[in-house]
């Protein structure tokens, strides 16, 4: 890995991902560990992401765990309470935590959605609020402090199966990336999204055949997303190379939605 170019380079930055013990969340933080970012990660079992958090650092890495229940009310402020004792600043916060519930219109039932609207937008606004001080404290004029909201392409299109909840919540982190962007611009914190396609992750069996033959048909470079793609579009994001990307979301999708 070429760490020399200075647009690119993050060493010596402080990260919170959350959910970054799976999925898109841990493909992040893997690469955040590797270019020099002390990562810290959340997930709801403390023996998981404790153990995960090892697995990343390996030799010259730092990956630390934290306990999170981001679908409680009180969930964002314990975390935010929890990094504030380590860290006076952060520079990078990737709200990735998700959740999802499937299921029919018919189907859907109240507790289902209020639990994927509670950790996919809710969480993601109070963490943000509650750091507020973290990521001012790591903010300057050439190298804001950046948020970066993990959303989807279900908040840009309306897929072939139902998934009401997530797609809503999804749309909903989009549109709050830009209503944060314009409130946090004057602190020097930018605030962006990235909406990935079909990736490997729990919410999608990228080697299924439904899926494989969705991507066949409806993704433009025919294949998944890979870690090195979720993690190139994090470090552009976070680096010096993106400093003046401010309140857009990124499709990340091979083209899927160019080709709609």
């Amino acid at each position: 890995m070429n760490m020399l170019d200075p647009l690119f380079s993050l060493t010596g930055k402080i990260a919170l991902v959350t959910g970054g013990g799976r999925g898109i969340g841990a493909m992040i933080a893997r690469g955040l560990v590797g270019r020099g970012v002390r990562t810290y990660i959340t997930g709801r079992d403390p023996g998981q992401i404790d153990a995960f958090a090892q697995e990343l650092a390996g030799p010259g890495g730092e990956c630390i765990g934290l306990a999170a229940e981001l679908s409680d009310q009180s969930g964002p402020g314990k975390l935010a309470e929890q990094l504030a004792e380590r860290e006076e600043r952060l520079h990078i916060l990737v709200n990735n935590a998700g959740a999802n519930a499937a299921g029919s219109l018919a189907a859907m039932t109240v507790e289902d959605w209020d639990l994927v609207m509670n950790v996919n937008v809710r969480a993601a606004f109070f963490l943000t609020q509650q750091l507020l001080p973290q990521l001012r404290a790591a903010a300057n004029d050439d190298d804001p402090a950046r948020v970066i909201n993990v959303g989807s392409i279900g908040g840009l299109h309306i897929p072939n199966w139902e998934a009401h909840a997530y797609n809503t919540s999804k749309a909903a982190i989009h549109h709050l990336t830009r209503s944060l962007c314009k409130a946090l611009g004057r602190d020097r914190v930018t605030v962006n999204a990235i909406a990935p396609g079909p990736f490997p992750s729990g919410l999608t069996d990228t080697s299924s055949d439904a899926v494989k033959n969705s991507i066949a048909t409806h993704v433009p470079l025919g294949r998944p997303g890979t870690a090195e793609d979720a993690e190139g579009a994090v470090v552009f994001l976070a680096s010096r190379a993106g400093a003046y990307v401010n309140g857009t979301t990124i499709p990340l999708d091979g083209g899927y939605i160019a080709a709609l």
